[in-house]
């Protein structure tokens, strides 16, 4: 369609001055274009793939992934930098491009072991066995301590200024982020049952909170 129309790598560039076309890599690709009918790349070229092979292919999935009979047994891409030599961007690129793996983030919860089993089933039983004939409503109760101010993200928490503008001049209170060396703080109670949820519950400071 380019050779009916007369367009030529000078013209393509006159005519497109904003794309920033070098005249010897548009003739490459134009030569490329009419001898093989397509600019994509052929089979075969390029360089060859040092990292990404497929024994690296193999050796990132065996270690990003923990074993089925050893749970939390993966490696973090850093550590599977310093354990196979394996640069980091080429193992993050295995694990999205060719493993087609995603990251799920992890939460925080309370570890249990086996005795923290046991005995939360045997007071479980002695609560049924205890209260077997009487219709009882159980209350979970939990606190949370909220701070006036909590941590902050400094990446988050940046302050623009005119390029022309140098740090020095910029006002300190703009600058800094002060806080007390001891940030009130208060603590708020609330239960829940299958019956609902109690109001909330402001928890002075300094009282305890206990079963009554």
């Amino acid at each position: 369609m380019y050779e009916l129309k007369g367009y030529g790598a000078e013209r393509l560039i006159k005519e497109f001055p904003t794309k920033g076309w070098k005249l010897r890599a548009l003739n490459k690709l134009l030569r490329k274009l009419k001898d093989t009918g397509t600019t994509d790349r052929r089979p075969g070229s390029g360089r060859p793939r040092s990292a990404l092979t497929a024994s690296s292919i193999n050796t990132v999935n065996d270690l990003v992934l923990s074993q089925e009979d050893v749970p939390r047994s993966h490696r973090t891409t850093c550590q599977i930098h310093r354990e196979t030599g394996i640069s980091q961007t080429s193992v993050m690129r295995i694990i999205h491009d060719d493993l087609q793996l995603k990251c799920l983030k992890r939460r925080r919860a309370q570890e249990l072991t086996a005795a923290n089993r046991l005995a939360r089933l045997s007071r479980s039983k002695q609560l049924l066995r205890k209260f077997r004939r009487q219709r009882l409503t159980i209350f979970f109760t939990d606190e949370k301590v909220f701070t006036v101010t909590p941590p902050v993200n400094p990446q988050n928490n940046g302050v623009y200024a005119p390029i022309t503008i140098k740090k020095c001049d910029v006002t300190a209170e703009r600058l800094l982020r002060t806080r007390s060396t001891f940030s009130k703080s208060v603590m708020v109670s609330l239960a829940a049952s299958k019956l609902g949820c109690t109001d909330l519950i402001f928890v002075e400071p300094g009282v305890k909170v206990n079963g009554a």
